[in-house]
């Protein structure tokens, strides 16, 4: 993994690699190591996993067909844009 220190900015090159190390997973794995895991936990573990990625793939699929709606966009406030209220 590589990050490159522009300006001598150390700390911007910190947060760069801690994001990296986000996305890769690293942080996450270095807390499932910390313990022994048994290898029947590890299998229930992986099973869940995958139970939860094949949920979210169906769900994704049956947005994309209109079967069910997609996720609520978020309504932005412009600047100079008046901002209504809901009348309650």
């Amino acid at each position: 993994m590589l990050v490159v220190v522009r300006d001598n900015n150390v700390d911007q090159a910190l947060k760069a690699l801690k994001r990296k190390m986000q996305r890769e997973g690293v942080f996450r794995e270095m807390r499932q190591r910390r313990a022994y895991e048994k290898p029947s936990e590890r299998r229930n573990r992986e099973k869940g996993e995958a139970v939860r990625r094949a949920r979210k793939a169906a769900r994704k699929a049956a947005q994309r067909e209109g079967l069910i709606p997609g996720p609520k966009k978020k309504v932005l406030a412009r600047p100079g844009m008046p901002v209504r209220s809901t009348g309650a």
